[in-house]
């Protein structure tokens, strides 16, 4: 029967059952060393630091510690960096936290990084939750998946930069997302393939912008997966902002391909920094459309018509 699917994460529920409910990936005990560290590790830095009760610190600086005049806030949320720390031994942990309470410091010291000077060269489109943008950004701007906005980012010695006004360095919003698109598409990707019942899956990774390269998904095809405009389409996943899960849908394989991807989203969106999208979606004809439905309970999860119709298809020539 084409429109079933099998998903199943006994270790994931397993977790689940002790986890934190603000850190998911963590203990609820595991949660509470992560935020003493975290408190030591601003204190440390200059930096006060108060804990609000839902996942995130408050920051400013102590008095003195900072340029004269200058008093800079800072809402720091601690979801990334509970879910760097999960993979990690507890003795690694204060390492982990310095490292990260080194750049958020610096950034209330420095402020935010100023306008790239060229930006035709370094600007790149980055993929990004919706709701981690200015609402009054967001209104104007169409999703590239529901949840999912793009967004003109540079990136230096580690750090991301997203430029929500162009005009700061001269340019129109369609004149950034074009020379976001074109340096996107000179990025590489790491390619590992895995294969689950007759079905497989390219796994890409290679860098935090390996998500974004969705946004020019015939290059990834082309350069990386070595196949130009297949015939039915693609499925595609971009759970976290360093993975992109692909499935070039040839015949019924889908199905179990499908249920793999999800395994694989569902999983990395949950336990990974930079989660965008827990979701699949079918890609034919540059159009990207919901490969299932997209409900609250996993046990609920169809095929969506587009799919369903295209496997009714595929099914004809078994």
């Amino acid at each position: 029967e084409v429109d079933s699917l099998t998903i199943q994460d006994d270790q994931s529920t397993e977790r689940a059952r002790s986890n934190d409910p603000l850190h998911a990936t963590l203990t609820t005990g595991q949660a509470a060393q992560l935020i003493r560290l975290a408190v030591a590790a601003a204190a440390e830095r200059g930096l006060l630091a108060e804990y609000d009760g839902a996942g995130a610190l408050n920051l400013r600086p102590r008095s003195g510690a900072f340029t004269s005049g200058f008093t800079p806030t800072l809402v720091a949320g601690l979801t990334n960096l509970a879910r760097i720390v999960s993979g990690y031994p507890l003795r690694d942990w204060p390492e982990l936290v310095a490292a990260h309470f080194d750049q958020l410091g610096d950034s209330l010291l420095h402020g935010p990084p100023p306008p790239p000077t060229d930006p035709e060269a370094d600007l790149l489109l980055r993929l990004t939750p919706t709701t981690s943008l200015p609402p009054d950004w967001t209104a104007t701007t169409p999703e590239f998946v529901p949840g999912v906005l793009a967004v003109p980012a540079t990136y230096d010695q580690g750090v991301v930069t997203m430029h929500l006004d162009p005009a700061d360095f001269g340019m129109s919003r369609p004149e950034a997302e074009q020379a976001g698109l074109a340096n996107l598409r000179r990025l590489t990707d790491e390619v590992e393939y895995v294969d689950y019942a007759g079905g497989q899956v390219a796994v890409l990774s290679g860098s935090t912008f390996t998500a974004s390269r969705a946004l020019v998904l015939d290059t990834v095809l082309r350069e990386s997966l070595h196949v130009e405009n297949p015939r039915y389409g693609v499925l595609a996943a971009m759970p976290v902002r360093d993975l992109l899960i692909l499935h070039v849908i040839k015949d019924l394989s889908l199905i179990p391909a499908l249920a793999l991807m999800l395994n694989l989203t569902l999983r990395a969106h949950l336990e990974h920094p930079g989660p965008l999208t827990p979701w699949i979606y079918l890609v034919t004809d540059n159009t990207w459309h919901p490969a299932t439905n997209q409900p609250t309970s996993l046990s609920d999860i169809h095929l969506s018509p587009k799919t369903l119709a295209l496997a009714h298809t595929l099914q004809q020539f078994e």
